[in-house]
């Protein structure tokens, strides 16, 4: 959550107080918090758990919070509605399916960012390999442009040595960070 809502920020061309932000599959609030933090205010959350919702709505981060579980259904969201969507902590093996991506992009604005995350370790490599396949598809279709893609060596602790990249009891993980096309040109002064 802080990799992504620092990614998230750092590509934000305006004060971020005004932009409408989904984050999808939100949890317990972890990337609100973040991104609060960094002085996002209009934050509207999915999830496809109501014990989560209820965690995420104990923060009192969020404007809006609904029930949708992604790949089985769509956003509960309009077409062009968000500034930002993020999808953190959620794409891996057994969770959302990669074929949810044109479905975020739907529901962002042309110029919106789109910020995602997936881990590297063993477990998730097939997963992760699918993703690419499916985030440079859409790249080169002129869907989006990649503006980011970070591997951070130390993602999260690993919860087995097997799944520790080179022994150091960490897995690696990736955030990538899309804009969606077509982007508004830049006025000049």
């Amino acid at each position: 959550p802080p990799l992504a809502a620092a990614s998230l920020a750092f590509a934000f061309p305006a004060p971020p107080a005004g932009a409408r932000v989904l984050d999808v599959a939100c949890g317990t609030g972890l990337v609100a918090r973040e991104l609060h933090g960094r002085g996002f205010r209009c934050l509207h959350g999915v999830d496809g758990s109501a014990g989560m919702l209820e965690r995420a709505r104990s923060t009192g981060l969020y404007q809006e919070l609904r029930l949708c579980v992604l790949g089985r259904e769509p956003l509960p969201a309009p077409a062009e509605h968000y500034d930002a969507v993020t999808l953190v902590g959620a794409l891996g093996e057994g969770q959302v399916p990669s074929t949810v991506l044109p479905e975020l992009l739907r529901v962002t604005k042309p110029g919106g960012f789109v910020c995602l995350t997936t881990r590297s370790n063993p477990s998730n490599l097939r997963y992760k390999a699918g993703l690419e396949a499916a985030l440079g598809q859409l790249e080169r279709s002129g869907a989006w442009q990649k503006l980011l893609a970070q591997e951070v060596e130390y993602w999260e602790r690993a919860t087995s040595e097997e799944e520790s990249t080179q022994g150091t009891g960490y897995i690696a993980g990736v955030v990538y960070l899309y804009q969606k096309c077509p982007v508004p040109p830049v006025e000049e002064d």
